[in-house]
């Protein structure tokens, strides 16, 4: 059962004093290590659920089966169906020592954006070799720690991935990927592969929940947002303006398009499932909807940002000075998220990619 509201009063400041210019540190919080989720829950859907009312700061806590209730006839929820690859693939350097590529995008000259481990002996010429199969040449470097890499072998790509591929588990999560994490650290409507990390508000989906959803009048839609790297890459500049966004590739399909349209023209809301997919309607942004096609999209939203088709976003909790902190506090006001992130602390929710949701209404 749902608890009971409690308004939870953000820290006070002097009336005189003008509005915060939100420094990187702005988005500092305290977390015990012990909340970071190692491991998947066994139900998706037993998650817990803090749900944040951003006009009044009021938060509720509840389970992610009560999403439902909260969603009304006419919403248009719209979903990331991008499905991760096992994108972190492990080889041998020319001296015998172990390397680790991480795919992030292929380019249509045949070669693939890649990060590389260790970096700074990996430099353009320098090589990968995966058994007798491939080898990863280092072409060009591009700056922010990606390169251009050259696949050469008898072997493709795709069953390179397969062969000697693992599931791109974030570094927080410390222990080494396991088999199931192929299926589980994907969302039960991915179709499309591209991500090399999952977008991890679908996570806590199972098609019950989604029966449920659209047999009450919501609209479920989706697009593809391929997630990249550079949505984690952490803040290391205190001026927000000046951080860089790797781009990240995204395809909106025409019934999507006219979902967010119908929704957006009948005064319903659209529900943003996670940060990739609030990026993706923000940046396609056309009239009173969304532009349908592919694009890439370099946005960076934090505080403030007039937020034009998205009403309510559905979101995990994120690290400290992560981007997608900082579009979460954009959303719903700085002051409101961090009073959110610390009830969730002290009522120690699960944080990170494995962890609870938070809906923001």
């Amino acid at each position: 059962m749902p608890s009971n509201p409690r308004r939870v009063v953000p820290e006070q400041r002097d009336a005189d004093r003008r509005p915060p210019a939100f420094p990187a540190a702005a988005f500092d919080y305290s977390l015990p290590p012990g909340l970071i989720a190692q491991e998947p829950l066994a139900d998706r859907a037993a998650s817990r659920l803090l749900v944040l009312e951003r006009s009044t700061g009021t938060i509720t806590h509840r389970t992610f089966r009560d999403l439902p209730s909260l969603l009304h006839p006419g919403d248009a929820l719209v979903v990331n169906a991008s499905r991760v690859i096992p994108a972190r693939l492990r080889g041998l350097r020319d001296n015998g020592r172990q390397a680790e590529v991480l795919l992030i995008h292929p380019e249509p000259d045949g070669s693939w954006l890649v990060m590389v481990h260790p970096g700074g002996k990996l430099k353009p010429g320098r090589a990968v070799r995966f058994g007798d199969d491939a080898i990863a040449e280092m072409a060009e470097a591009l700056g922010g720690g990606v390169r251009r890499a050259r696949f050469t072998g008898h072997m493709t790509v795709r069953a390179l991935m397969e062969k000697y591929g693992t599931t791109p588990l974030p570094p927080y999560i410390t222990r080494p990927a396991a088999p199931e994490d192929r299926e589980r650290y994907q969302t039960v409507f991915a179709r499309e592969d591209g991500s090399v990390a999952a977008p991890t508000a679908g996570l806590h989906f199972t098609n019950d929940v989604l029966a449920v959803i659209r047999a009450q009048g919501v609209t479920v839609a989706d697009l593809l947002l391929h997630v990249g790297p550079g949505t984690f890459k952490p803040v290391e500049v205190d001026d927000l303006a000046t951080h860089p966004m790797h781009p990240e590739w995204y395809t909106i399909p025409p019934a999507t398009a006219q979902a967010v349209s119908e929704a957006k023209g009948r005064g319903h809301r659209v529900v943003a499932v996670g940060t990739t997919v609030a990026r993706a309607l923000e940046t396609a942004t056309a009239g009173s909807g969304v532009a349908a096609g592919p694009g890439a999209t370099s946005l960076f939203i934090y505080p403030p940002y007039p937020f034009r088709v998205v009403d309510a976003l559905l979101t995990n909790f994120h690290l400290p000075r992560s981007t997608l902190l900082m579009l979460v506090a954009a959303f719903a006001g700085h002051e409101e998220t961090m009073a959110a992130y610390r009830e969730a602390v002290e009522h120690r929710y699960r944080f990170y990619s494995y962890g609870d949701a938070m809906l923001v209404i």
